[in-house]
Formats: structure tokens, C-alpha cells, sequence
């Protein structure tokens, strides 16, 4: 039986037994099950959404402000860690004080059964009844509120697609991408492994030592935003080679390897060596330390970098319809090496989750607004930084006469020729300002439309794929075999290592396990910073040691050995949904 039925059944049981009221933590019951939300809502309000993943604090503006005050009469006031200076002390201080959020995006498993245990999430049961929407992924929401005693959360990035596909689309998540205008200057040099990109981005950086704007180019550019339980930046070249992080430890896509972040032979320690080496030689910017993703980005649209980690930085950036009709970009450069990690469709939702807050006024237009989120007009709205869907209909794109999705002259601005100014009708601004600041998508992009037969992913439209047809993606065609995507291309060439979606959550830490962790990392983090820039090899190797040291000293591999255990469960997770699917 589905989840939404047996919700609507239990309902019904508990209101003829009188005890509705009395459900568990958090909960919000006393007003029964609801069938159908309200049309519209007379009164408007103001949500908190605590945000795990928004790079962008205050309320929400632009288009998909008014969008959801248009359909909800409420704006959204983003909360967000990343931009409050990153790590737990925001969530923690809230969490402290009884109150997270009115509406809560967070990660499921570990951060989420403590806010259900805690009384910070409420119930939503009574709401799903009307959910008509989330309720497509019944399956989705069921799995995620296993084992708990009602319907706390609801997931990320649904979809149909089995757990082994990838869930990318066109690009992978993560790739050695550079500027490929500069790289066919160089005769297309062959990159037998991570280490040959640094003459070949010196060279470049040599032909081209100033953008257009007359600042200095770097080979890396790099930032602190984003930083954990390690540099950020310096785990992303593990990607290339099939290996994801999982607490301080990189896991294999295929489970046939684990290993600690400290290892002097890991891969993040090539990372680190990489970016030292790199420095030695004038190709890391040296307001890599001070600079956040913002500003970082900037540099990205004015060809002030030359290597991107991924797809959705550097080409989002700089391949602009004016720079690729030029011949100018960001394209994958092949290593020959390479095995590229790839996240498979998750078969039950990605890793992190909506939740209603417990003290949240108005619970019901909230439940509203995340069953909206599932609908195709909110699937098309609203979406994750690393891979878009195409926008509201109307605006950005429109079904042509032929019956097929199109983007719309506005939609072709925006997404090709480096942004547009909104209608005011649409809410006005800059098309960018006023993106969904949620960064997180509730359905794949590249799940089907039922409406329309295609993705909601434009990248994936013939009629896209015919009107950017251009001088740069033609030659990186012709100079890899055919391949009409990155994806394609790795995929042929058995370059691509998919990490099957089993929806697996880490579990929370145990309290000395918390602490030891937070104080691990912070080291982690600085010698990390150091070690890129030191001044010799000498120092490198003196603060590598220093690092190892102090970290083993803090409790690092108590932790390490809860982090390695995990690694595994997440493997024997991947393997059962493997075998689940295939039957």
C-alpha cells in the first residue's frame, strides 16, 4: 500500500481514537488530515528557510521571489550557513535555541534524526494527504520516513532512472575542464595523468598572461567557502580518478578502494602536491585564500582562469553564445588516466531533504510550497546550482510550433549570451539575482517531462543542442572521436565510474566522535592552506608531517576508523540497490 494512502488510513484512525493531538515530537496534528490546500492565502507572511546549501542570505528576490509570493503570498528569508562563515556554528547556535527554521533544508540521516529526536521537525502527515505532487514519488518519501513514526521529510532529486545511470546528464558533476580554445593553440598536447595538466596550463598561462580586462590569469583559482572536514578544492581532482568523500576518508565509486585524507599517498595529498607544485610556478592566484565562490565566479566570466573542477563553474561562466560562436571555452580535456566519478540517479532521493520547522506559524502553506517544488511548474523553477532546469515556461522558454520545448529569445540570452534583465512582470532584475536561492532540486533534471516528452534539462532539447551548434563545440567534437557530450565521450571510452544511488545517509556521530571530528578538521583545513602555499619542498614535506602529527594527536583516526566503517556500509548500500533494481 502507498505511503500517502496508509497516511490518510492512519489519520482516520487516530481522530476517531480522539488522540490526533498527542502525536510525536514536533508534530502538528490537531487540525486533521487535509485533503486539498487552499487556492490562495489571503495573508501574507515571511518564512525562515534554514538552508544547508544556499549560497545567499536574506529574502528571497527577482523572479522566483515573486513567483512563489504570486502563488503563496509568502517570501522566503534564506538563512544560510555557507555565507554566515560556513561550518556547524550557525545550525548549532539555532538548534541551541529551540528554533532551526520554518522550512528546513538539511541532510538527511545524521543532522535530520537528530532534529526529529530534538522536536525541530515536524510531523507532516496530516498535510500529505493533499500532496499530490510528492506523492508521484510516493516510493521516494516512504523510504526516507522508514522506521520514523510519521512523514518528517521529503526528498531531493527524485527520479525514475535506475540507480546505475548516471544522474548528470550531458556533464558529469566533476572533470578536468580548461579553456579548449587555448589548449587547441597548443596542439591538442596529450595529458597522460593529473601531473601533465601543469605544463600544459603554464603554457597556456604563458600565451596568455592577462584576460580582456587586463588582470593577471592563473592556472587555479581557488576559495574557503565550501571547506568541511578538508579543502574543498583539494579533494575535487580525487573525482577524476573515481573517488568521493565520505567524512576523512575517499571512498571508490565501485567500492574496490578506501583511503584515509592523511595517507601520504592519497589522493588528496596529489591534490595538495598538485597545487603546491602549481604555485611553484606562478599558476595558483594569490587571493586564493581571501576570495569567496562569488568573486571567484567573476573571474571564471572574465577569463581570469584557466582550469575549472567542474562543468557548472567554468562553462556556466565563460561559454557564453558570443565567446562560443568565437571558438572560446571551457571543454573536458581528456586524461588519459581518468575515471571519472559519477553520481547514479538516486533510486530514492538525494542526500539532502525538505522538512517543516516544529514552531513554523503556518505549517500548512509550507507543506503547500514543497508539494509545488515536485509539480512540473516547480520542477522547472526551481534548481540546484550544479545543473539547472530550464526555467518558468513563459519566460525562458516556450513549446514552439512544432510541439517542442524551445527557449524563448530572453531564455537564449540568459543561458547563452551571459544574462538578461527581467520583465518587470516577471518580478524584474538580473535573471541571475533572482535564481531559486534554495540550491537544491526536488525532481532530477533530467527526469522527463510528461508534458512535453523531453528532460527539463534544456541542454538536452534539439532544438538547444541545434541552435548552439558553434565553433568551439564543433572542434572539441571532431577532436573526440564524435562525441556529442562530455558523458557520451567517457562513457565510450570507459572513462566514467558510476556510484550507484542508494540514498545512503551517514549516521550521526556520537558526541566524542562530534568533537574530536570538529577539532580534526579545523587542522585539517589549515595546514591544507599552508601546505599549497609553502615556500619550498622542504616546508611542504615539514608541514605535511606537522599535519599527520598534530591530527593523530586530536583523535584522527578514531574517527577515521567510524568514517572507514561508514565508507563500507555506503557500499553495501550501493550493492543492494544494484541487485533490488536489477530484478
Amino acid at each position: 500500500m502507498k505511503l500517502r494512502k496508509k497516511v490518510s488510513l492512519a489519520l482516520v484512525a487516530l481522530l476517531a481514537a480522539g488522540s490526533l493531538a498527542s502525536c510525536s515530537a514536533g508534530g502538528n496534528q490537531s487540525q486533521g488530515p487535509i485533503e486539498e490546500f487552499p487556492e490562495k492565502w489571503d495573508e501574507q507572511i515571511t518564512i525562515d528557510v534554514f538552508d544547508g546549501l544556499a549560497n545567499y542570505m536574506g529574502v528571497q528576490q527577482g523572479w522566483f521571489g515573486k513567483l512563489v509570493e504570486d502563488k503563496f503570498n509568502m517570501k522566503l528569508n534564506i538563512i544560510a550557513p555557507n555565507v554566515a562563515g560556513g561550518g556547524d556554528t550557525l545550525y548549532n547556535t539555532r538548534v541551541s535555541a529551540g528554533d532551526l527554521g520554518d522550512l528546513i533544508i538539511t541532510d538527511k540521516g545524521q543532522k535530520l534524526d537528530d532534529l526529529i529526536e530534538g522536536g525541530l521537525v515536524q510531523d507532516s502527515s496530516n498535510f500529505y494527504p493533499a500532496m499530490e505532487n510528492a506523492a508521484r514519488f510516493d516510493a521516494a518519501v516512504e523510504h526516507l520516513n522508514d522506521g520514523k513514526d510519521g512523514v518528517y521529510a521529503f526528498p531531493s532529486s527524485v527520479s525514475s532512472l535506475l540507480p546505475t545511470e548516471p544522474s548528470e546528464g550531458l556533464n558529469p558533476t566533476f572533470g578536468p575542464y580548461t579553456r579548449w580554445d587555448y589548449y587547441k593553440e597548443l596542439g591538442y598536447p596529450a595529458i597522460d595523468t593529473l601531473e601533465d595538466l601543469l605544463p600544459v596550463l603554464a603554457d597556456m598561462q604563458a600565451a596568455h598572461p592577462t584576460a580582456d580586462n587586463g588582470q593577471p590569469v592563473y592556472g587555479f583559482s581557488l576559495f574557503k567557502d565550501w571547506d568541511g572536514n578538508m579543502m574543498v578544492t583539494a579533494k575535487q581532482p580525487a573525482t577524476f580518478y573515481g573517488y568521493d568523500e565520505i567524512g576523512f576518508a575517499l571512498a571508490k565509486a565501485d567500492g574496490s578502494d578506501y583511503q584515509s585524507i592523511l595517507d601520504p599517498d592519497s589522493q588528496y595529498m596529489r591534490s595538495l602536491k598538485l597545487y603546491f607544485d602549481a604555485n611553484q610556478l606562478g599558476l595558483v592566484d594569490p587571493e586564493s585564500t581571501t576570495q569567496n565562490y562569488d568573486t571567484l565566479f567573476s573571474k571564471f566570466q572574465n577569463g581570469q582562469v584557466l582550469f575549472s573542477w567542474w562543468p557548472w563553474l567554468g562553462q556556466s561562466a565563460y561559454n557564453t553564445e558570443e565567446n562560443m560562436a568565437a571558438g572560446k571555452g571551457f571543454e573536458m580535456v581528456p586524461l588519459a588516466d581518468q575515471e571519472i566519478f559519477s553520481y547514479g540517479a538516486e533510486a530514492y532521493g538525494g542526500k539532502q531533504v525538505f522538512a517543516i520547522g516544529s514552531k513554523a506559524e503556518d505549517p500548512e502553506r509550507i507543506a503547500a510550497f514543497i508539494d509545488w517544488l515536485y509539480s512540473s511548474e516547480g520542477a522547472y523553477a526551481n534548481s540546484a546550482q550544479t545543473g539547472g532546469s530550464a526555467g518558468p515556461q513563459g519566460l525562458t522558454w516556450d513549446i514552439n510550433d512544432a510541439g517542442e520545448p524551445e527557449l524563448t529569445e530572453f531564455g537564449t540570452e540568459v543561458f547563452l549570451g551571459g544574462g538578461a534583465t527581467v520583465p518587470e512582470e516577471w518580478g524584474g532584475g538580473k535573471y541571475a539575482d533572482g535564481v531559486s536561492a534554495l540550491n537544491l532540486s526536488s525532481v532530477l533534471p533530467i527526469e522527463v517531462d510528461e508534458e512535453t516528452g523531453y528532460p527539463r534539462s534544456y541542454t538536452f532539447w534539439p532544438t538547444y543542442q541545434a541552435a548552439t551548434a558553434n565553433a568551439l563545440t564543433d572542434d572539441w567534437s571532431a577532436k573526440m572521436g564524435g562525441a556529442t557530450s562530455t558523458m557520451e565521450f567517457l562513457q565510450a571510452n570507459d572513462q566514467v565510474l558510476v556510484a550507484p544511488g542508494a540514498s545512503f545517509a551517514v549516521p550521526a556521530d556520537e558526541s566524542e566522535i562530534e568533537t574530536l571530528r570538529n577539532q580534526v578538521k579545523e587542522i585539517i583545513k589549515q595546514y591544507s592552506w599552508q601546505m599549497v602555499f609553502a615556500s619550498n619542498p622542504a616546508q611542504f614535506e615539514s608541514l605535511r608531517d606537522e599535519l599527520i602529527e598534530k591530527a593523530n594527536g586530536l583523535g584522527y583516526e578514531k574517527v577515521l576508523e567510524v568514517d572507514m566503517a561508514n565508507a563500507e556500509s555506503q557500499n553495501d548500500a550501493r550493492l543492494a540497490v544494484t541487485k533490488e533494481f536489477a530484478n
